[in-house]
């Protein structure tokens, strides 16, 4: 009896691994990656950020479509706590986020898209 016992016990854990794995992620509603899907791109900013402007002017340039997302809005606040950011810029492109301005992250990511960025 006791074997069996052992044997239900360790079926449940075994079955419990093997399909905890199988589910994506929950994010949370105010996360942006909520809307993104793999290819759009939100980029988290602030009036007052001398690296956001940059960060625009060269996504202008290259004629990035993109959505801005005012962190000083409650909305914004809400995105920036749903990631984690604690700075600005933070970017999603799809459904990856780049914190900062890191030209080589966002290079790497907007590339697949079809952007030439930095």
């Amino acid at each position: 009896m006791r074997m069996a016992w052992v044997l239900v016990v360790l079926a449940a854990i075994g079955g419990w691994m093997h399909f905890r794995g199988d589910r994506a992620p929950t994010l949370h509603p105010d996360d942006p990656r909520v809307a993104t899907g793999d290819d759009r791109i939100v980029m988290m900013a602030a009036e007052w950020c001398g690296y956001c402007r940059k960060q625009q002017k060269e996504f202008e340039l290259a004629n990035v479509r993109y959505r801005i997302l005012d962190v000083d809005t409650p909305e914004g606040d809400r995105a920036m706590q749903a990631l984690g950011a604690r700075g600005v810029p933070t970017t999603v492109v799809g459904q990856h986020v780049v914190y900062g301005y890191n030209t080589a992250e966002l290079k790497d990511k907007l590339a697949p898209l079809g952007y030439r960025v930095f």
